[in-house]
Formats: C-alpha cells, structure tokens, sequence
C-alpha cells in the first residue's frame, strides 16, 4: 500500500497538532515565534522605505536628528 503525499496545509496542520500535544498551547506558540519565516521581500521593501540615499543625505539626516554630532 502506498501512501499518498500530505499537501503542505496538511503537514502545517499536523505538525501544529503535534507541537500542542508535546508542548502545551502555551510553549506551542512561543516555538512558532521562534521559528516564522515572515513574508515579502526585505530587499524590495528595505529600498522603498529608504530610498537609495548617498553617504551625504545619511549623514545630514543624522545631524538632524542629533545636532552637534561630529560627522
């Protein structure tokens, strides 16, 4: 007899089973905290947060924010 492949929502899904059965609610979710991947692209994002600014724009940006600082 064969076994037929688990999707991936079905391995998800029995593992976060198990880990509740070994762990408790409590410990489950502090392992999942641990272990999440996250989403999207940080590379992407990171430049559209930032732009691509020059040494220059950088250091003006922090003397803004911290007159006197010897940059």
């Amino acid at each position: 007899m064969t076994e037929q492949a688990l999707t991936l929502e079905q391995i998800r899904e029995r593992g976060i089973q198990v880990l509740r059965e070994q762990l408790g609610i409590v410990d489950m979710v502090r392992f999942l905290q641990q272990t999440e991947t996250g989403w999207g692209n940080y590379t992407e994002d990171r430049s559209q947060w930032l732009g691509d600014p020059d040494l220059r724009t950088v250091a003006k940006a922090i003397q803004g924010k911290y007159p006197g600082s010897k940059i």
